[in-house]
């Protein structure tokens, strides 16, 4: 969910406890949408993030570590001006939604006390930081937004600052029995969405832990509710609402962090919810991992966009490669219509225009008319039609030689598309984009922006007999992989097509549920994962060799038998797996 007005209450009090009093020490802004401000509260230093990002805006305290630009931005600079060594007097949550105001208190550059603040709002795209004087007079905004932008509020250096439209609820602090019962007597329909419809604040996700634990069941009707007893419970659970703890994400199956919430919400699955000592943790750790999966994300994408377009090239460099080998197939024709000639030398005058010669190279004889130059005498047509076959098997030659390139070629992107499909960390990409660097796909990044990631890990499952599996997500990987394997180890891959490297960590033959396993894990981080039944072959790492100059992750085995599996993910999902 985004940062709902219920999660910003959790956060300002947890601001309040911190930062009250603190100085600010420094401003920094590393993003475009994003403010760092460093501020020392009771002989500790903190750092308040504020982000108006129109995916991921809120504030937290942060101690992840920031890029900041050669020269900072207009708005960092103003910041600075109006803020360092300010004190932070107040903050103050707006009637329970999503807006923060930090009020400090400083002085000019005449030496007077000022005060100046700064507002959070978290409004999706429209979201901004805005700054204030104490007149109410904007100084400036993180995003500027005139006439032509926004016909209900414009947000320019200069004007009175005029706060959103004000929605018609009441903060969740306010809730009393009396106010509750109104709404929930007269309302129809669900009790989550009555909910949302009259508290500031919620989100859909907490709408439904909401009514889930006022009547058991989130998707519970008001019709099929009491009033007066439903208000008592809401009243209770509101005025209760901020002791809950502790802050949780919530996880799937997988690991990946899906949701966070300022309590663990008994609607979904709490054993999928992992907790933090303070709500500022939970949010920090929650958008670091959506902020490294969009990058992942991202960049896998442009590097697939880019992929696609040599797999199409590769795919029209074929069609026309096997065009010049079909027409190829004319050069025996050539020759015969050569030798043809020869052999009836005596019997064409110069001047024909055609040759109609007895057919020697049919049973049962036939005649075989032969296309003459009349320009030519009959030993020069023989020539020219000899030429043309010597250029046409020439060609046909050089057409399967430059077919088999493509074809290499085409296996080598397809498995480099396959792998961005198991990519999980940028270090993994970071790995195929050298891969396709060094076969001339992509550029090579300049120095200043080259990052440099350690090697990769490979998945980690372990087997039901409890014997580890290993698989490979890329090229690079799998070359480690199988170069690390014992050699009595058990290697496999699916069979003639893209796909993973998979090893299992025993010596000999392995027990035929683990080999049965392995197999599902090859199938399925392959090319071949949607099929009915996908052929993996398996054979001793002793097996296994890399030619010398060959791509990264290709190898050719021998010594091996062959298994057909189906996998679904569910298989996938019942094996233990000790992935991060």
């Amino acid at each position: 969910m985004p940062m709902d007005g219920l999660m910003l209450s959790f956060v300002t009090r947890e601001l309040e406890e911190t930062l009250i009093g603190g100085r600010v020490d420094k401003v920094t802004q590393p993003e475009p949408e994003t403010v760092i401000l460093a501020l020392r509260s009771r002989n500790t230093n903190y750092r308040l993030l504020l982000s108006a990002h129109p995916v991921s805006a809120r504030c937290h305290l942060t101690r992840a570590a920031f890029t900041n630009p050669p020269e900072p931005p207009v708005f960092c600079m103003l910041m600075r001006k109006h803020l360092s060594g300010s004190r932070l007097k107040a903050i103050r949550q707006i009637d329970g939604d999503r807006q923060i105001r930090f009020i400090f208190d400083g002085t000019d550059e005449m030496g007077e006390n000022v005060e100046r603040a700064l507002i959070l709002e978290i409004m999706g795209r429209h979201s901004n930081l805005i700054l204030t004087a104490d007149s109410g007079r904007i100084l400036d905004a993180i995003k500027r937004v005139n006439g032509h932008m926004s016909r209900v509020r414009e947000v320019l250096p200069g004007l009175i600052y005029m706060p959103p439209p004000a929605q018609q609820k009441t903060a969740p602090g306010l809730i009393t029995a009396e106010a509750a019962h109104a709404f929930l007597a007269s309302g129809t329909g669900s009790v989550a969405k009555a909910l949302g419809a009259h508290i500031s604040g919620l989100s859909a996700p907490t709408c439904e832990e909401w009514a889930y634990r006022l009547t058991g069941n989130d998707g519970a009707l008001l019709e099929q509710t009491l009033p007066g007893p439903l208000a008592d419970r809401l009243a209770a659970l509101a005025a209760k609402v901020l002791s809950q703890k502790p802050p949780v994400i919530q996880m799937n199956r997988e690991g990946d962090a899906l949701d966070v919430y300022p309590f663990p919400y008994t609607v979904f699955d709490t054993e999928q919810q992992r907790s933090y000592d303070t709500v500022s943790e939970a949010l920090e750790a929650f958008y670091t991992a959506r902020s490294a999966k969009e990058r992942v994300t991202q960049k896998a994408g442009a590097l697939a966009r880019g992929i696609k377009t040599h797999i199409e090239r590769c795919e029209r460099k074929l069609i026309l490669q096997d065009e010049d080998i079909a027409n190829a197939a004319k050069m025996d024709a050539y020759r015969r219509m050569g030798e043809l000639i020869t052999a009836h030398l005596y019997h064409i005058r110069k001047g024909q225009d055609t040759a109609v010669l007895d057919n020697i190279y049919e049973t049962g004889g036939g005649s075989v008319r032969i296309p003459l130059d009349t320009a030519l005498t009959p030993a020069q047509n023989a020539q020219r039609y000899f030429t043309r076959y010597r250029k046409a098997r020439a060609a046909c030659e050089a057409a399967r030689v430059q077919k088999e390139k493509t074809e290499r070629e085409l296996v080598f992107l397809e498995s480099a598309l396959d792998d961005l499909g198991k990519c999980t960390e940028e270090a993994e990409l970071e790995e195929i984009r050298q891969e396709l660097e060094t076969a001339g796909y992509v550029r090579r990044p300049s120095r200043r922006n080259a990052r440099k990631f350690p090697a990769s890990q490979p998945y980690t499952y372990t087997s039901g007999d409890g014997i580890r599996i290993l698989v490979g997500k890329n090229g690079a990987q799998n070359d480690r992989l199988t170069a690390a394997a014992g050699g009595e180890e058990t290697w496999l891959h699916a069979h003639e097509m893209p796909g993973s490297h998979v090893i299992i960590k025993h010596g000999g033959p392995p027990p035929e549920r683990t080999l049965l396993e392995a197999a599902q894990l090859a199938a399925y981080y392959s090319k071949g994962r949607l099929s009915s039944s996908v052929p993996v072959d398996y054979t001793y790492r002793r097996h296994v060799k890399k030619p010398g100059g060959s791509p990264a992750g290709f190898a050719v085995y021998t010594g091996h038998r062959t298994l057909f599996v189906t996998v679904t993910q569910n298989d996938i999902r019942r094996m233990a797996v000790d992935n991060p």
